[in-house]
């Protein structure tokens, strides 16, 4: 009999750090710049990333060291999880906090590691550096609303 993986058998609060974190499948959208609206709460993503984003390899470019720099870097915890309604609905954190399964094209599913830009869930290589820009307002001509839709039940075929 086949054993079921960690992520079907523990809750996030039992998972081990290296558990944890393999659950990140590298798609970059929790490391662009959002607004929210002050109005209705609305969260506004755009297609502009932190200055530590690799936009190239999707992440981070110090992550170990990455709150020096970026001092407003959320750290992701199962602690916080339900409070950052932020995070993109097809996020293997969020989908387990809210007891959904890992998509079928996460790197944990499928064993490969590039499986997460092969289905086109990703941002590799679509957006700007925030240092591009001398006012942080104009990353709003960036808007991308897009990239709130849940693709986490996308199915995925490694030959696409």
């Amino acid at each position: 009999m086949a054993r079921k993986p960690f992520w079907e058998t523990k809750s996030l609060h039992q998972m081990t750090v290296p558990e944890w974190e393999s659950l990140c499948d590298g798609c970059g959208l929790c490391c662009l710049v959002r607004f929210e609206d002050e109005d209705t709460g609305e969260i506004i993503p755009t297609r502009v990333h932190c200055q530590l984003f690799d936009e190239h390899r999707c992440s981070c470019k110090d992550y170990p060291n990455r709150r020096k720099t970026v001092p407003d870097c959320i750290k992701l915890t199962p602690h916080n999880i339900e409070t950052l309604e932020w995070m993109p609905p097809s996020c293997a954190y969020r989908r387990l906090h809210e007891g959904k399964t890992l998509p079928d094209w996460h790197p944990l599913v499928t064993g490969d590691p590039d499986s997460t830009h092969k289905a086109g869930i990703s941002v590799r290589d679509q957006t700007v550096s925030e240092l591009s820009f001398e006012d942080a307002e104009d990353a709003m001509d960036f808007v991308a609303t897009d990239l709130m839709v849940d693709k986490g039940d996308l199915p995925y075929d490694p030959e696409d």
